[in-house]
């Protein structure tokens, strides 16, 4: 069986789209049964999406949280999401560049450079859009996980803060 692999900003769009069905979409009830699952650490599988070619791609989400810092609740959650998924809509509509990075010790997996920051009682949390082919090869994994706000805490400040004659060389 041959495969077709998206353009970066195509697979991106799709995979904006398909979470949003799977955890935006639908009802609080339903939406926050499903966070429960990624959070127990569960896999959902997600509807397959037919190609070009009339192939299917199959794709399942999973979740990462161990990064996170401080209570994790469905609207926490929801909250990154809904930033996320924004700036990657945006970052897809401005046609720039979009970095992606490799994941160090699993080959094929790739977090991309577009982040969902959300701060709740002052703490920030930043959540990003990984992927990584499923063990057996048939499908991909996206992969939502927070990442360690700490790591990005000199940059928010120099990015936040215009610089002066006092700022240091």
């Amino acid at each position: 069986m041959a495969t077709q692999a998206l353009p970066q900003r195509q697979f991106l769009l799709v995979a904006a789209n398909l979470i949003h069905r799977c955890l935006l979409a639908p009802s609080r009830a339903e939406a926050k049964q499903r966070f429960r699952s990624l959070e127990s650490g569960q896999l959902l599988a997600l509807p397959p999406i037919e190609m070009e070619d009339k192939t299917h791609a199959r794709f399942g989400l999973a979740f990462d949280h161990s990064e996170f810092v401080g209570k994790l609740n469905f609207s926490a959650f929801r909250s990154s999401l809904e930033v996320l998924l924004a700036n990657l809509v945006q970052q897809i509509k401005a046609e720039q560049d979009l970095k992606t990075f490799s994941a160090q010790e699993q080959g094929e997996a790739m977090i991309f450079g577009v982040t969902g920051v959300t701060v709740d009682g002052g703490q920030p949390n930043v959540m990003v859009l990984g992927s990584e082919p499923d063990a057996r090869g048939d499908a991909t994994i996206l992969r939502l996980m927070y990442l360690d706000p700490e790591q990005f805490a000199p940059q928010a400040v120099t990015a936040a803060t215009p610089a002066s004659p006092s700022q240091g060389v």
